[in-house]
């Protein structure tokens, strides 16, 4: 899919307004937040954070490996 988006001005700022087909195939709305990535083929667009995934799964394998101590401690 292509889509074409314009610059228009919102308050002080600039901002694009994405087709609904656009909205539909990122699962997003209103209030949920997008992230601009940069890659080597240019900017991706995404409701995916890499480093937030990341961080969760590090909190996951902290918990897996100290799950006895963790458990000791929530009593």
């Amino acid at each position: 899919m292509t889509a074409t988006l314009k610059l228009t001005k919102i308050g002080n700022s600039m901002g694009v307004i994405l087709p609904k087909e656009v909205l539909t195939r990122l699962k997003v709305t209103q209030g949920d937040s997008l992230f601009l990535v940069e890659t080597d083929e240019g900017y991706s667009l995404t409701p995916y954070d890499d480093h937030f995934a990341a961080q969760v799964e590090a909190g996951e394998a902290f918990a897996t490996k100290y799950r006895d101590v963790l458990r000791k401690l929530a009593k």
